[in-house]
């Protein structure tokens, strides 16, 4: 029974990593691809997705032999944005600030060292920053990663660097602990944070928190765009505008910031 258990479990864990790794490809993946990333044989790779689309998480297209997330995946997914108490109200103040600043709006927490966004209104520039919903970006290379951390004690940051460490995504990552207490510090005085490239060369991200009703970070939004017309005039416009609506839907979720 317990070799029966064993293996179950490492088959969940082994169809899971599959539909990871579907999920990272917008094109869809190839079965020899998933069974060489995952270290599978073809044939246990196969099984595997075969089951998974049995269940509607992933689907399969005959014509390009690629595998792609089913509906099913997109249903579970969406129960966790939905369970988010913040993320409908969140949708109108997105919107605004997609319309006031033009650019790509979102909303995220802080998950497992990571920044997952959670929800997104999409800039109408044809050239726009895009993180789709369920994208995770490592903390210290986030706008909405930086300003919750800001709300965080310093020994909780230190924490969060020993556990994760501090991956260089670009040439502008930071990577030592003072660089991020230096740049925490800035986040405090001027109250919105940024991604000046640290994620991605050309794209910049301007972002603030919300406060939740016990005086907790529940979660922060964001505008993201190239960094063409993210000029610092820009950044420092976009800060105010994040900010105040930031502001304003703490207010309607009945959140506050802590006493001070």
């Amino acid at each position: 029974m317990a070799e029966k258990q064993t293996g179950g479990v490492q088959s969940v864990h082994r169809a899971l990593e599959l539909l990871e790794r579907i999920a990272q490809v917008s094109d869809g993946a190839r079965l020899s691809d998933l069974a060489k990333e995952a270290g599978l044989a073809v044939s246990t790779t196969h099984r595997l997705l075969t089951t998974l689309e049995q269940r509607g998480f992933v689907q399969s297209d005959a014509a390009s032999g690629r595998w792609h997330i089913g509906q099913q995946a997109f249903a579970v997914g969406s129960a966790y944005a939905k369970q988010r108490s913040f993320v409908a109200p969140a949708l109108p103040f997105l919107r605004r600030l997609r319309d006031i600043t033009r650019e790509t709006a979102n909303l995220g927490v802080i998950e497992d060292g990571e920044v997952v966004t959670i929800s997104q209104v999409e800039s109408r520039e044809i050239m726009r920053a895009i993180s789709p919903p369920g994208g995770r970006v490592p903390v210290m290379c986030s706008g909405m990663g930086k300003a919750i951390l800001a709300t965080w004690e310093d020994d909780a940051i230190d924490r969060i660097i020993d556990r994760h460490g501090l991956r260089a995504m670009t040439a502008h990552s930071l990577t030592s602990r003072d660089a991020v207490h230096n740049e925490i510090a800035r986040i405090r005085d001027r109250g919105f944070a940024l991604d000046d490239e640290e994620f991605v060369l050309g794209l910049r991200c301007v972002a603030a928190v919300v406060w939740g009703p016990q005086g907790e970070a529940a979660c922060a939004i964001s505008v993201s765009g190239l960094a063409a017309r993210m000029t610092p005039e820009k950044v420092a416009e976009t800060g105010a505008v994040v900010m105040r609506l930031a502001d304003e839907l703490t207010e309607v979720l009945g959140g506050r910031p802590p006493a001070r």
